[in-house]
């Protein structure tokens, strides 16, 4: 009966259209058949709502994607017990530096980590200098309506308008990731 359910939710969920987005309001995510690499045209993306949380290295600042308005901002989710991040988080580190300069920043978001200490060590161990918020039940983004939080590592970029352009339900190379950044940073920021 539970295995019913859920196939009820997750059919009712997919039934909002052809799209993996919701039109109007903020970000809603729907998996459009199952696609792993997901994005957006300009004109269907969506704000990004409110993205928060503790810092990873300072318990008493708090990070927020709003902090980064006007930039192509790059959330990876990872946690040190994954396996795939530990590839994935120098390659996010190299790709952040070689566009910093372009208006691009990624934030990080450590997930199902309930040590602080482990994925400070993650960070340290591989001279990862971003921020990321400190997360281990997900809170952080629970105003991302249908976003599996489950999936880690995953990649949300967002335009510098504030609004999804792209998501990777997967691990990522810099490679992967290089010229849809490239493209996202050439666009022209907010009121200019």
């Amino acid at each position: 009966m539970a295995a019913l359910a859920v196939v009820v939710l997750t059919v009712a969920g997919c039934a909002t259209g052809d799209d993996a987005v919701a039109r109007g309001g903020d970000f809603e995510f729907v998996s459009p058949g199952g696609e792993t690499d997901i994005h957006y045209p300009e004109d269907e993306r969506q704000q990004l709502p409110e993205v928060a949380g503790e810092d990873l290295f300072d318990p008493d600042n708090r990070i927020a994607a709003a902090d980064y308005e006007g930039k192509v901002l790059l959330i990876n989710l990872w946690g040190q017990w994954c396996g795939p991040c530990r590839t994935e988080a120098p390659e996010l580190q190299r790709l952040w530096e070689a566009t910093r300069d372009q208006g691009v920043q990624l934030l990080g978001i450590d997930l199902r980590d309930y040590n602080r200490a482990a994925p400070q060590d993650f960070m340290r161990d591989r001279g990862l200098t971003y921020p990321s918020i400190y997360d281990p039940p997900g809170r952080s983004l629970l105003n991302l309506t249908g976003y599996p939080r489950s999936v880690v590592p995953s990649t949300i970029i967002v335009d510098r308008q504030g609004r999804v352009a792209a998501i990777y339900l997967r691990d990522v190379l810099a490679s992967d990731l290089r010229p849809l950044v490239d493209r996202l940073a050439a666009e022209p920021a907010p009121n200019t």
